[in-house]
């Protein structure tokens, strides 16, 4: 069983920057795929980075790229999203996951996702 626990959300102006954490229970993190997901009201939850095991692999969304960054910390068991340059429509709950099943495949689909959190609020105002 593997817990995760975000943080870092909050309120922050057009243009600013916020870095999430998602800080795991278990050393399984370490051999898991993790990524963040968002989902806004109303809206289905959608894929916004992946990083593989050791962090050598990324894939973000084009919706991102270039504004945020994937990493994680495996001595910390913990994973992080740079956010940076936001925009209103960044707006949303996020999420991280973690997928126990592979060490490299960075898949987009919510389903391939073992493990979530809690979620954190992330809110840019115009």
């Amino acid at each position: 069983q593997v817990q995760l626990v975000e943080s870092g959300g909050g309120l922050v102006q057009a243009g600013g920057s916020l870095r999430l954490s998602c800080a795991a229970s278990v050393n399984t993190f370490r051999t898991s795929v993790m990524a963040w997901f968002c989902q806004a009201p109303g809206k289905d939850r959608e894929f916004v980075a992946a990083i593989n095991w050791s962090g050598g692999r990324t894939y973000v969304a084009d919706s991102v790229k270039g504004r945020f960054t994937i990493s994680r910390d495996n001595a910390k068991n913990t994973m992080y999203l740079q956010m940076n340059s936001l925009k209103p429509e960044d707006t949303a709950v996020y999420y991280c996951a973690a997928d126990v099943n592979t060490k490299e495949l960075l898949i987009t689909a919510v389903d391939a996702y073992d493990y979530w959190g809690q979620g954190t609020q992330v809110t840019v105002s115009s």
